[in-house]
């Protein structure tokens, strides 16, 4: 795939797929940037952006015009990594899969927790709980599969990894991502506004405390 493609989503969405995970940001920017009356909302995910759209405000042929014009527009003002101020999320190393990731990847497991603290992050899309966000940036160095069985209850807090992304749990769960450590920032709380600290675009730090 070259470029773009637009995939009809139920009467009052359209998908649209992307090359690669590096495209899906600045999909998102330059389709919000630009705005549309019609459009309720504008989803990143891994490879994909979702444009929700009132349908009877719009007719869908007009909105993948305004889609692909959108998308062929030179790069306007950023609304998202760049802007968006950068959190920093103090972590212990100590995770469960730690010593496991070191083995695996042919790595001391100093090493893993250099490279892992070292890259830059940006949220790349929210998914699985609320305030779960999805790290791009992961070194490729530690890019491993998920578990083959994932575990019943991962505590809240604990920072793990899963294929090409970094992510952190916002509270206890199941899952099956590989424990690196564990931060003790609150990543979802409805008293707070907004309630995710994660949120698409934003840049995170991660601190080995």
């Amino acid at each position: 795939m070259t470029g773009p493609r637009l995939l009809p989503y139920g009467t009052g969405a359209v998908l649209v797929e992307l090359a690669g995970a590096a495209d899906v940001l600045p999909a998102r920017d330059a389709l919000v940037s630009q705005g549309h009356p019609a459009v309720r909302a504008v989803i990143p995910a891994a490879r994909t952006v979702l444009v929700e759209f009132d349908p009877d405000a719009v007719a869908v042929a007009d909105l993948r015009a305004w889609i692909d014009r959108c998308l062929a527009a030179p790069a306007g003002p950023a609304t998202a990594a760049g802007t968006q101020p950068v959190v920093e999320l103090a972590v212990r190393y100590d995770g469960a899969d730690l010593a496991s990731v070191a083995e695996q990847c042919g790595l001391t497991v100093a090493e893993v927790i250099r490279r892992h603290s070292a890259a830059g992050y940006v949220v790349q899309f929210c998914g699985f709980a609320p305030g779960f966000g999805y790290l791009s940036g992961l070194d490729p160095a530690l890019r491993l599969p998920r578990l083959a069985s994932p575990r019943p209850v991962v505590p809240a807090g604990s920072v793990a990894i899963a294929g090409e992304f970094t992510g952190v749990y916002p509270r206890s769960s199941p899952g099956g991502w590989l424990l690196l450590g564990r931060t003790d920032a609150v990543l979802f709380d409805l008293d707070r506004q907004p309630p995710a600290l994660l949120r698409p675009g934003t840049p995170v730090r991660l601190r080995p405390a």
